[in-house]
């Protein structure tokens, strides 16, 4: 399997754990440096987080063949099941979880919850990519994510802290968090790599044809995803860098319910894919869109509720410190698993 990836994916698992590392030593080591990056922004968003995020994703959104979408669309299955997969099963399993290992730290275990209700729209799609997922699939059920991101994440985030706990006689809690704050995530984390490599696909089989834009576009911008991608880690990492390596026990706490929730999720979204036969590339995108979760939005609504320094804020941090390493190696158990599939599709870089 190993053979047949390009150096660069090859060798991805060393990447990101340098570049997890060099981001935990610098914001631990450089005096000042989370905090001189945490003032770049604008009206709440991370600057340097939206920078890496979009030149990640636009070469994989550049390569989304938007003429064959209407495919997807179609398949019922495959939106019933991530529908279904994303925001009933995935918030559900989140709020057990964290009441089942957190039920002594409220502050960690309402954090969770938030991490469980942001469904990804960003760094899913890289992972898809490189698992040889269904790009136009991913696309779709990215911005579906989006549509429901912004009608329910407000109303979900009222019952799972608030309601569902007074039923069930336990400790309730809030969360403040507008609709456009949810909206304005979407339009920047997705709207605009969208918006980009839907021109550049337009644009460029116009000007050059298909040929062209397959053979020779994609391959130049191709490794700028992974090179978004690793800025951004060292970035994140950055920012949280001391938080994390000054409360070691703490994020151990953390991470074990997300250990869970990741594999359950992905497991649960292969299983599902596999059983409805919706082939290796769509399976394995049910399956990664299913696991992922929208870290900036977790952090950025639990810094604006309960502060920058509280444990709820700690807990979204800790999200992405787990999901990296957790679905690249989901990445390699997908291509390992793409012998059972008949008619599995092969990487564009073999």
């Amino acid at each position: 399997m190993a053979a047949t990836l390009s150096t660069l994916n090859r060798l991805l698992p060393v990447w990101i754990a340098l570049a997890m590392v060099a981001g935990l030593l610098l914001g631990r080591l450089v005096p000042g440096l989370g905090d001189a990056l945490s003032r770049v922004e604008v009206d709440g968003v991370s600057l340097p987080i939206a920078l890496g995020l979009l030149v990640m994703m636009y070469p994989v959104l550049a390569k989304v063949r938007y003429d064959r979408l209407d495919s997807v669309t179609g398949d019922k299955r495959l939106l019933v099941g991530s529908l279904v997969l994303n925001w009933i099963v995935g918030p559900a399993l989140m709020f057990v979880l964290a009441w089942v290992f957190l039920a002594d730290l409220p502050a960690y275990r309402t954090g969770l919850i938030i991490v469980g209700l942001a469904r990804c729209i960003a760094m899913v799609i890289i992972w898809n990519d490189m698992a040889c997922g269904d790009p136009e699939a991913a696309a779709v059920l990215v911005a579906l994510n989006s549509i429901f991101q912004v009608v329910a994440f407000a109303a979900l985030g009222w019952f799972y802290l608030s309601v569902l706990p007074g039923w069930l006689g336990l400790e309730q809690a809030g969360m403040d968090v507008s609709t456009w704050d949810i909206a304005r995530s979407v339009l920047i984390f997705l709207g605009v790599p969208l918006v980009a490599g839907y021109l550049s696909r337009r644009i460029g089989e116009r000007r050059r044809g298909r040929a062209w834009y397959e053979a020779t576009f994609l391959p130049r911008i191709g490794p700028w995803a992974l090179y978004g991608l690793l800025f951004t880690i060292v970035i994140l990492f950055a920012l949280q860098g001391e938080a994390i390596t000054s409360r070691p026990l703490d994020v151990a706490r953390i991470a074990l319910p997300l250990l869970v929730y990741f594999a359950a999720m992905w497991g649960g979204g292969f299983a599902v894919g596999a059983s409805l036969g919706l082939g290796y590339a769509r399976t394995t995108t049910l399956a990664f869109t299913a696991a992922g979760n929208n870290f900036e939005l977790a952090i950025a609504v639990a810094i604006a509720t309960f502060g920058v320094t509280s444990g709820q804020a700690l807990a979204g941090v800790v999200g992405p410190l787990i999901e990296v390493p957790v679905l690249v190696a989901l990445v390699y158990v997908s291509l390992a698993l793409r012998q059972r599939f008949t008619g599995a599709p092969k990487r564009a870089d073999t």
